[in-house]
Protein backbone atom coordinates (compact mmCIF):
# COMPACT_ATOMS: atom_id res chain seq x y z
CA UNK A 1 0.00 0.00 0.00
CA UNK A 2 1.68 3.58 -0.84
CA UNK A 3 2.50 5.41 2.43
CA UNK A 4 0.53 8.69 2.35
CA UNK A 5 2.85 11.76 2.25
CA UNK A 6 2.24 15.11 3.99
CA UNK A 7 1.03 17.66 1.55
CA UNK A 8 1.42 21.13 3.80
CA UNK A 9 1.88 23.55 1.60
CA UNK A 10 2.88 25.89 4.91
CA UNK A 11 5.81 23.44 5.29
CA UNK A 12 9.14 23.61 2.99
CA UNK A 13 8.78 21.22 0.14
CA UNK A 14 11.53 18.51 0.65
CA UNK A 15 13.73 17.26 -2.69
CA UNK A 16 15.75 14.54 -3.41
CA UNK A 17 18.49 15.37 -5.79
CA UNK A 18 19.62 11.80 -6.70
CA UNK A 19 22.73 10.96 -8.06
CA UNK A 20 22.91 7.65 -9.91
CA UNK A 21 26.61 7.83 -10.22
CA UNK A 22 29.02 10.82 -9.79
CA UNK A 23 28.48 12.00 -13.08
CA UNK A 24 25.71 14.77 -12.04
CA UNK A 25 28.07 16.07 -9.14
CA UNK A 26 29.30 18.79 -11.87
CA UNK A 27 26.18 19.98 -12.65
CA UNK A 28 23.98 19.91 -9.24
CA UNK A 29 26.82 19.65 -6.41
CA UNK A 30 29.49 21.91 -7.81
CA UNK A 31 27.67 24.78 -9.03
CA UNK A 32 25.31 27.37 -7.59
CA UNK A 33 22.18 24.60 -7.79
CA UNK A 34 22.01 23.76 -4.65
CA UNK A 35 22.63 27.67 -3.42
CA UNK A 36 19.72 28.22 -5.58
CA UNK A 37 17.38 26.23 -4.27
CA UNK A 38 18.36 26.86 -0.66
CA UNK A 39 17.30 30.61 -1.42
CA UNK A 40 14.32 29.55 -2.99
CA UNK A 41 13.25 27.80 0.29
CA UNK A 42 13.26 23.93 -0.49
CA UNK A 43 14.71 21.69 1.74
CA UNK A 44 17.26 19.80 0.06
CA UNK A 45 18.47 16.08 0.66
CA UNK A 46 21.53 14.34 -2.14
CA UNK A 47 20.28 10.99 -2.71
CA UNK A 48 23.45 9.77 -3.51
CA UNK A 49 24.40 6.53 -4.96
CA UNK A 50 27.91 7.47 -5.74
CA UNK A 51 31.23 7.48 -4.05
CA UNK A 52 31.65 10.78 -3.41
CA UNK A 53 30.90 11.73 -0.13
CA UNK A 54 29.04 14.76 -0.01
CA UNK A 55 28.75 15.57 3.83
CA UNK A 56 31.83 15.10 4.51
CA UNK A 57 33.06 17.24 1.80
CA UNK A 58 30.41 19.56 1.03
CA UNK A 59 28.32 19.07 4.48
CA UNK A 60 25.25 18.56 2.14
CA UNK A 61 22.37 16.82 3.43
CA UNK A 62 23.08 13.18 2.21
CA UNK A 63 20.95 9.97 2.25
CA UNK A 64 23.59 7.33 0.99
CA UNK A 65 22.30 4.41 -0.98
CA UNK A 66 24.18 1.40 -0.60
CA UNK A 67 25.78 -0.40 -3.07
CA UNK A 68 23.19 -2.63 -4.13
CA UNK A 69 23.32 -3.66 -8.00
CA UNK A 70 20.55 -3.87 -10.21
CA UNK A 71 18.71 -7.05 -11.03
CA UNK A 72 21.46 -9.89 -12.95
CA UNK A 73 19.69 -9.44 -16.34
CA UNK A 74 18.53 -5.91 -16.27
CA UNK A 75 21.71 -5.50 -18.13
CA UNK A 76 21.09 -7.75 -20.39
CA UNK A 77 17.49 -6.33 -21.36
CA UNK A 78 18.49 -2.94 -21.38
CA UNK A 79 21.28 -3.57 -23.93
CA UNK A 80 18.77 -5.27 -26.26
CA UNK A 81 16.36 -3.10 -25.80
CA UNK A 82 18.59 0.05 -26.75
CA UNK A 83 19.81 -1.76 -30.14
CA UNK A 84 16.40 -2.45 -30.71
CA UNK A 85 15.53 1.35 -30.42
CA UNK A 86 18.80 1.90 -32.74
CA UNK A 87 17.24 -0.61 -34.99
CA UNK A 88 13.92 1.01 -35.40
CA UNK A 89 15.62 4.60 -35.77
CA UNK A 90 17.35 3.12 -38.57
CA UNK A 91 13.72 2.02 -40.21
CA UNK A 92 11.34 4.63 -39.42
CA UNK A 93 14.53 7.68 -40.06
CA UNK A 94 15.72 5.46 -42.95
CA UNK A 95 18.99 6.62 -41.96
CA UNK A 96 21.95 4.15 -41.16
CA UNK A 97 23.69 6.36 -39.11
CA UNK A 98 21.84 4.63 -35.71
CA UNK A 99 23.94 1.38 -36.32
CA UNK A 100 27.04 3.31 -35.68
CA UNK A 101 25.68 3.99 -32.25
CA UNK A 102 26.08 0.23 -31.34
CA UNK A 103 28.77 -1.30 -29.45
CA UNK A 104 30.20 -5.26 -30.71
CA UNK A 105 29.16 -7.86 -28.19
CA UNK A 106 31.84 -10.01 -26.46
CA UNK A 107 32.27 -13.49 -27.04
CA UNK A 108 35.13 -13.51 -24.63
CA UNK A 109 34.53 -16.70 -22.31
CA UNK A 110 31.59 -18.82 -21.81
CA UNK A 111 29.59 -16.55 -19.55
CA UNK A 112 30.22 -13.57 -22.16
CA UNK A 113 29.13 -15.75 -24.77
CA UNK A 114 25.95 -17.13 -23.73
CA UNK A 115 24.80 -13.46 -22.62
CA UNK A 116 25.76 -12.13 -25.89
CA UNK A 117 23.31 -14.86 -27.60
CA UNK A 118 20.43 -14.17 -24.61
CA UNK A 119 21.10 -10.41 -26.07
CA UNK A 120 20.58 -11.57 -29.96
CA UNK A 121 17.49 -13.96 -29.33
CA UNK A 122 15.98 -11.09 -27.57
CA UNK A 123 17.18 -8.78 -30.34
CA UNK A 124 15.29 -10.76 -32.38
CA UNK A 125 11.93 -11.33 -31.15
CA UNK A 126 11.33 -8.05 -29.80
CA UNK A 127 12.52 -6.33 -32.66
CA UNK A 128 9.44 -3.61 -32.79
CA UNK A 129 7.99 -0.78 -30.81
CA UNK A 130 5.77 -3.36 -29.23
CA UNK A 131 8.50 -5.13 -28.57
CA UNK A 132 10.32 -2.79 -26.81
CA UNK A 133 7.64 -2.07 -24.58
CA UNK A 134 7.80 -5.32 -23.52
CA UNK A 135 10.97 -5.34 -22.84
CA UNK A 136 10.50 -1.70 -21.02
CA UNK A 137 7.79 -3.55 -18.54
CA UNK A 138 10.28 -7.26 -18.32
CA UNK A 139 13.16 -4.18 -16.44
CA UNK A 140 10.32 -3.27 -14.39
CA UNK A 141 9.26 -6.46 -13.25
CA UNK A 142 12.71 -7.39 -12.51
CA UNK A 143 13.84 -3.91 -11.13
CA UNK A 144 11.12 -3.98 -8.47
CA UNK A 145 12.23 -7.75 -7.00
CA UNK A 146 15.42 -6.04 -6.46
CA UNK A 147 16.75 -6.06 -3.45
CA UNK A 148 17.78 -1.91 -4.40
CA UNK A 149 14.03 -1.01 -4.71
CA UNK A 150 12.57 -1.99 -1.45
CA UNK A 151 16.15 -0.45 0.33
CA UNK A 152 14.96 3.09 -1.61
CA UNK A 153 11.35 2.55 -0.91
CA UNK A 154 12.71 2.46 3.04
CA UNK A 155 14.25 5.66 2.83
CA UNK A 156 12.10 7.45 0.76
CA UNK A 157 9.12 6.65 3.83
CA UNK A 158 11.33 7.94 5.82
CA UNK A 159 12.54 11.04 5.03
CA UNK A 160 8.93 11.24 2.73
CA UNK A 161 10.25 13.69 -0.49
CA UNK A 162 7.90 15.12 -2.12
CA UNK A 163 9.86 15.15 -5.36
CA UNK A 164 12.81 13.08 -6.75
CA UNK A 165 15.17 14.84 -9.25
CA UNK A 166 17.29 11.88 -10.84
CA UNK A 167 20.50 13.93 -12.05
CA UNK A 168 20.71 11.64 -15.46
CA UNK A 169 18.82 9.58 -17.69
CA UNK A 170 21.11 7.12 -18.75
CA UNK A 171 22.24 4.43 -15.60
CA UNK A 172 20.56 1.47 -14.90
CA UNK A 173 21.08 2.13 -11.12
CA UNK A 174 18.56 4.88 -11.37
CA UNK A 175 15.67 2.55 -12.24
CA UNK A 176 14.70 0.68 -9.00
CA UNK A 177 14.84 3.61 -6.97
CA UNK A 178 13.22 5.65 -9.35
CA UNK A 179 10.00 3.10 -9.39
CA UNK A 180 10.13 2.88 -5.78
CA UNK A 181 9.63 6.64 -5.87
CA UNK A 182 6.47 6.34 -8.54
CA UNK A 183 5.01 3.85 -6.55
CA UNK A 184 4.97 5.70 -3.14
CA UNK A 185 3.51 8.48 -5.33
CA UNK A 186 6.17 10.31 -5.48
CA UNK A 187 6.39 12.83 -8.56
CA UNK A 188 9.87 12.10 -10.25
CA UNK A 189 12.05 14.54 -12.79
CA UNK A 190 14.95 13.50 -14.54
CA UNK A 191 17.32 15.47 -16.64
CA UNK A 192 18.79 14.71 -20.04
CA UNK A 193 22.80 14.68 -19.19
CA UNK A 194 24.28 15.21 -22.45
CA UNK A 195 24.23 16.88 -25.82
CA UNK A 196 24.03 13.86 -27.51
CA UNK A 197 22.14 11.46 -25.31
CA UNK A 198 18.77 11.15 -27.03
CA UNK A 199 19.66 9.90 -30.60
CA UNK A 200 22.16 7.59 -28.93
CA UNK A 201 19.25 5.46 -27.17
CA UNK A 202 20.72 5.92 -23.50
CA UNK A 203 17.11 6.34 -22.22
CA UNK A 204 16.87 4.05 -19.64
CA UNK A 205 14.69 5.38 -16.69
CA UNK A 206 10.87 6.12 -17.30
CA UNK A 207 9.71 9.40 -15.19
CA UNK A 208 6.75 11.91 -14.44
CA UNK A 209 8.58 14.51 -16.64
CA UNK A 210 11.79 15.46 -18.28
CA UNK A 211 14.13 18.42 -18.21
CA UNK A 212 15.95 19.39 -21.32
CA UNK A 213 18.69 21.70 -22.66
CA UNK A 214 16.85 23.09 -25.78
CA UNK A 215 14.02 23.20 -27.66
CA UNK A 216 16.15 20.64 -30.20
CA UNK A 217 16.32 18.23 -27.40
CA UNK A 218 12.52 18.50 -26.81
CA UNK A 219 12.29 17.74 -30.35
CA UNK A 220 14.51 15.01 -30.04
CA UNK A 221 12.80 13.57 -26.87
CA UNK A 222 9.39 13.61 -28.43
CA UNK A 223 10.66 12.30 -31.35
CA UNK A 224 12.39 9.15 -30.66
CA UNK A 225 9.97 8.04 -27.41
CA UNK A 226 6.65 8.23 -28.38
CA UNK A 227 5.25 7.46 -25.05
CA UNK A 228 6.93 11.02 -23.58
CA UNK A 229 4.10 13.46 -23.88
CA UNK A 230 5.02 17.14 -25.05
CA UNK A 231 3.73 18.57 -21.95
CA UNK A 232 6.17 16.45 -19.89
CA UNK A 233 9.00 17.74 -21.35
CA UNK A 234 10.40 21.04 -20.05
CA UNK A 235 13.20 23.33 -21.47
CA UNK A 236 15.05 24.52 -18.97
CA UNK A 237 18.94 24.42 -19.81
CA UNK A 238 22.27 22.51 -18.68
CA UNK A 239 24.10 24.25 -15.68
CA UNK A 240 27.30 22.25 -17.29
CA UNK A 241 28.30 25.86 -19.20
CA UNK A 242 27.55 28.07 -15.97
CA UNK A 243 30.87 28.55 -13.88
CA UNK A 244 32.46 29.84 -17.50
CA UNK A 245 29.88 33.16 -16.61
CA UNK A 246 31.45 33.06 -13.16
CA UNK A 247 34.21 35.81 -13.18
CA UNK A 248 35.35 34.57 -10.11
CA UNK A 249 37.04 31.88 -11.23
CA UNK A 250 38.96 33.93 -12.98
CA UNK A 251 43.00 33.74 -11.85
CA UNK A 252 45.15 36.03 -13.71
CA UNK A 253 47.70 35.60 -16.61
CA UNK A 254 50.57 35.47 -13.78
CA UNK A 255 48.83 33.35 -11.35
CA UNK A 256 47.84 30.51 -14.01
CA UNK A 257 50.88 30.66 -15.54
CA UNK A 258 53.25 30.33 -12.08
CA UNK A 259 50.51 27.52 -10.98
CA UNK A 260 51.02 25.23 -13.77
CA UNK A 261 54.73 26.78 -14.22
CA UNK A 262 54.06 27.97 -18.18
CA UNK A 263 55.81 30.13 -20.02
CA UNK A 264 55.19 33.71 -19.59
CA UNK A 265 56.85 34.72 -23.12
CA UNK A 266 54.56 31.57 -24.96
CA UNK A 267 51.10 31.49 -26.32
CA UNK A 268 49.25 28.06 -25.64
CA UNK A 269 46.76 26.22 -27.88
CA UNK A 270 44.83 23.78 -25.85
CA UNK A 271 44.79 20.07 -27.12
CA UNK A 272 41.70 18.51 -25.49
CA UNK A 273 42.05 14.25 -25.57
CA UNK A 274 39.19 12.22 -26.38
CA UNK A 275 38.29 9.30 -24.89
CA UNK A 276 39.35 6.04 -26.52
CA UNK A 277 36.08 4.69 -27.91
CA UNK A 278 36.11 8.19 -29.91
CA UNK A 279 39.31 8.64 -31.15
CA UNK A 280 41.91 5.45 -30.32
CA UNK A 281 44.33 7.37 -32.43
CA UNK A 282 43.73 10.51 -30.68
CA UNK A 283 47.63 10.21 -30.11
CA UNK A 284 48.73 11.03 -33.37
CA UNK A 285 46.92 14.12 -33.83
CA UNK A 286 48.67 15.50 -30.78
CA UNK A 287 51.80 14.48 -32.50
CA UNK A 288 50.30 16.39 -35.61
CA UNK A 289 49.96 19.81 -33.24
CA UNK A 290 53.35 19.61 -31.80
CA UNK A 291 54.88 19.00 -35.17
CA UNK A 292 53.11 21.91 -36.34
CA UNK A 293 54.44 24.19 -33.27
CA UNK A 294 57.91 22.85 -33.72
CA UNK A 295 58.23 24.42 -37.00
CA UNK A 296 55.60 27.86 -36.61
CA UNK A 297 58.09 28.53 -33.60
CA UNK A 298 61.21 28.13 -36.11
CA UNK A 299 59.88 30.89 -38.16
CA UNK A 300 59.94 33.10 -34.94
CA UNK A 301 56.26 32.05 -32.99
CA UNK A 302 56.24 31.32 -29.53
CA UNK A 303 53.75 28.60 -29.16
CA UNK A 304 53.25 25.81 -27.09
CA UNK A 305 50.36 23.12 -26.23
CA UNK A 306 47.82 22.40 -23.27
CA UNK A 307 47.14 19.04 -23.01
CA UNK A 308 44.34 18.24 -21.11
CA UNK A 309 42.91 14.60 -21.70
CA UNK A 310 39.52 13.15 -20.92
CA UNK A 311 38.87 12.35 -17.42
CA UNK A 312 37.92 8.98 -18.46
CA UNK A 313 41.26 8.23 -20.60
CA UNK A 314 43.58 5.56 -18.69
CA UNK A 315 45.60 4.53 -21.29
CA UNK A 316 49.28 5.43 -21.48
CA UNK A 317 48.53 6.27 -25.54
CA UNK A 318 50.15 9.88 -25.30
CA UNK A 319 53.07 9.13 -23.31
CA UNK A 320 55.69 8.93 -25.62
CA UNK A 321 54.77 11.90 -28.00
CA UNK A 322 54.27 13.71 -24.49
CA UNK A 323 57.97 13.00 -23.77
CA UNK A 324 59.08 13.89 -27.16
CA UNK A 325 57.95 16.85 -26.86
CA UNK A 326 58.25 17.71 -23.40
CA UNK A 327 59.37 20.99 -24.17
CA UNK A 328 56.56 22.39 -25.72
CA UNK A 329 53.73 19.92 -23.98
CA UNK A 330 52.38 21.21 -20.81
CA UNK A 331 50.21 18.73 -19.21
CA UNK A 332 47.16 20.01 -17.13
CA UNK A 333 45.45 16.78 -15.94
CA UNK A 334 42.10 17.26 -15.25
CA UNK A 335 40.81 17.42 -11.48
CA UNK A 336 39.11 14.16 -10.86
CA UNK A 337 39.68 11.63 -8.43
CA UNK A 338 39.49 7.70 -8.31
CA UNK A 339 38.03 7.08 -4.81
CA UNK A 340 38.16 3.20 -4.75
CA UNK A 341 40.52 0.87 -6.06
CA UNK A 342 37.57 -1.60 -6.41
CA UNK A 343 35.42 -0.03 -8.16
CA UNK A 344 36.41 2.06 -11.33
CA UNK A 345 34.98 5.04 -10.64
CA UNK A 346 36.27 8.40 -11.40
CA UNK A 347 34.72 11.70 -10.12
CA UNK A 348 35.35 15.25 -10.63
CA UNK A 349 36.61 17.63 -7.84
CA UNK A 350 34.86 20.76 -7.59
CA UNK A 351 38.57 22.64 -8.21
CA UNK A 352 38.41 21.28 -11.91
CA UNK A 353 36.07 24.07 -12.92
CA UNK A 354 38.44 26.68 -11.82
CA UNK A 355 41.63 24.75 -13.93
CA UNK A 356 38.90 24.53 -17.35
CA UNK A 357 37.82 28.19 -16.79
CA UNK A 358 41.27 29.35 -17.02
CA UNK A 359 42.44 26.77 -19.35
CA UNK A 360 39.88 28.38 -22.08
CA UNK A 361 40.56 32.00 -20.50
CA UNK A 362 44.68 31.73 -21.37
CA UNK A 363 44.73 29.42 -24.29
CA UNK A 364 44.78 31.18 -27.75
CA UNK A 365 42.08 28.06 -29.30
CA UNK A 366 41.30 24.63 -28.63
CA UNK A 367 42.03 21.58 -30.48
CA UNK A 368 40.39 18.00 -30.56
CA UNK A 369 38.49 15.10 -32.47
CA UNK A 370 34.84 16.54 -32.21
CA UNK A 371 34.64 17.29 -28.42
CA UNK A 372 32.07 19.52 -27.00
CA UNK A 373 34.61 21.26 -25.17
CA UNK A 374 34.07 23.68 -28.77
CA UNK A 375 31.23 24.77 -26.33
CA UNK A 376 33.37 25.48 -23.39
CA UNK A 377 36.05 27.60 -25.14
CA UNK A 378 33.27 29.44 -27.27
CA UNK A 379 32.14 30.76 -23.96
CA UNK A 380 35.23 32.33 -24.03
CA UNK A 381 35.26 33.49 -27.53
CA UNK A 382 37.80 31.36 -28.14
CA UNK A 383 37.62 29.32 -32.09
CA UNK A 384 38.28 25.40 -32.12
CA UNK A 385 39.88 23.24 -35.02
CA UNK A 386 38.06 19.95 -35.24
CA UNK A 387 40.42 17.51 -37.10
CA UNK A 388 38.91 15.67 -39.98
CA UNK A 389 41.36 13.49 -41.25
CA UNK A 390 42.49 9.89 -41.65
CA UNK A 391 45.66 8.86 -39.34
CA UNK A 392 48.00 6.69 -41.55
CA UNK A 393 48.25 4.05 -38.68
CA UNK A 394 44.40 3.71 -39.55
CA UNK A 395 43.61 -0.24 -39.91
CA UNK A 396 40.62 -2.60 -40.35
CA UNK A 397 39.68 -2.85 -36.87
CA UNK A 398 40.44 0.77 -35.57
CA UNK A 399 37.63 2.80 -35.82
CA UNK A 400 37.77 5.80 -38.31
CA UNK A 401 37.16 9.06 -36.63
CA UNK A 402 35.65 10.66 -39.52
CA UNK A 403 32.44 8.47 -38.61
CA UNK A 404 31.70 10.71 -35.39
CA UNK A 405 31.25 13.90 -37.85
CA UNK A 406 27.94 11.79 -39.13
CA UNK A 407 26.42 11.83 -35.63
CA UNK A 408 22.82 13.29 -35.37
CA UNK A 409 23.78 15.50 -32.80
CA UNK A 410 26.54 17.43 -35.13
CA UNK A 411 23.33 18.13 -37.51
CA UNK A 412 22.64 20.65 -35.41
CA UNK A 413 25.74 22.97 -36.63
CA UNK A 414 24.18 25.99 -38.10
CA UNK A 415 26.65 26.02 -40.83
CA UNK A 416 29.97 24.47 -41.15
CA UNK A 417 31.93 27.59 -40.14
CA UNK A 418 30.45 26.77 -36.48
CA UNK A 419 33.53 25.04 -36.70
CA UNK A 420 37.20 25.26 -37.96
CA UNK A 421 37.49 21.54 -39.82
CA UNK A 422 40.99 20.86 -40.86
CA UNK A 423 40.56 18.52 -43.49
CA UNK A 424 44.53 17.45 -44.22
CA UNK A 425 47.57 16.94 -42.06
CA UNK A 426 49.32 19.54 -44.34
CA UNK A 427 46.58 22.13 -43.91
CA UNK A 428 47.71 22.17 -40.20
CA UNK A 429 50.05 24.45 -40.25
CA UNK A 430 48.34 27.00 -42.27
CA UNK A 431 45.31 26.52 -40.47
CA UNK A 432 46.50 27.24 -36.72
CA UNK A 433 48.42 30.02 -38.21
CA UNK A 434 45.21 31.57 -39.63
CA UNK A 435 43.23 31.16 -36.26
CA UNK A 436 45.80 32.30 -34.44
CA UNK A 437 46.20 35.25 -36.41
CA UNK A 438 42.17 35.56 -35.64
CA UNK A 439 41.52 35.32 -40.13
CA UNK A 440 39.80 32.39 -39.39
CA UNK A 441 37.20 31.57 -36.34
CA UNK A 442 34.30 29.94 -35.81
CA UNK A 443 33.39 31.73 -32.56
CA UNK A 444 30.30 34.46 -34.45
CA UNK A 445 28.74 30.86 -35.73
CA UNK A 446 29.94 29.18 -32.49
CA UNK A 447 28.00 31.09 -30.23
CA UNK A 448 24.70 30.34 -32.57
CA UNK A 449 25.43 26.23 -32.47
CA UNK A 450 25.89 26.92 -28.75
CA UNK A 451 22.14 28.36 -28.65
CA UNK A 452 20.55 25.91 -30.29
CA UNK A 453 22.14 23.06 -28.51
CA UNK A 454 21.93 24.93 -24.79
CA UNK A 455 19.43 27.00 -24.95
CA UNK A 456 19.22 30.35 -24.61
CA UNK A 457 19.94 31.21 -21.29
CA UNK A 458 22.74 29.55 -20.41
CA UNK A 459 23.43 31.42 -17.11
CA UNK A 460 19.91 30.92 -15.70
CA UNK A 461 19.69 26.96 -16.27
CA UNK A 462 19.86 26.17 -12.33
CA UNK A 463 17.58 28.51 -11.87
CA UNK A 464 14.93 27.13 -14.52
CA UNK A 465 15.53 23.68 -13.24
CA UNK A 466 14.23 25.21 -10.08
CA UNK A 467 11.62 27.15 -11.38
CA UNK A 468 10.13 24.02 -13.37
CA UNK A 469 10.41 22.07 -10.05
CA UNK A 470 8.17 24.55 -8.64
CA UNK A 471 5.98 25.02 -11.10
CA UNK A 472 5.54 20.37 -11.03
CA UNK A 473 4.97 20.88 -7.47
CA UNK A 474 2.40 23.74 -7.77
CA UNK A 475 0.35 21.40 -9.76
CA UNK A 476 0.05 18.44 -7.80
Amino acid sequence: MNREFLNNSMKKKKIFIFLPDGGGLRNFAFTSFKEIGDTMGFEIFYWNNSLFPLKEKLDFNEVKIEKCSTHPLTSIYSRARKDIELNISTKKFNDDVYQTYKFPLSYKGVKNCLKSIFILFLIRYYSSEKGVEKIRRKIEKLERKNSKYSLCKLQLEEHQPDLVFCSNQRNTHAISSLFAAKDLGIKTVCFIQSWDNVPKAMQVVETDYYLVWSDLMKRELLKYYPFVKKEQVIVTGTPQFEPHYDSSLLQSRDVFFKQHNLDFKTKYICFSGDDETTSPLDQYYLEDLANTVRRLNSKGEHLGIIFRKCPFDFTNRYDNVIEANKDIIKVLDPIWKQLSKQVVEILPEKEDFTMLYNICEHSEFVTNVCSSTVFDFVTHKKPCIYYNYEQPQLKKGIRDIGQNYNYVHFRSMPSKDAVVFCEAKNELEHIVLEVLTGKVSNVKEGLKWFEIVAGKTPTKSSLNIWNAINKILADL
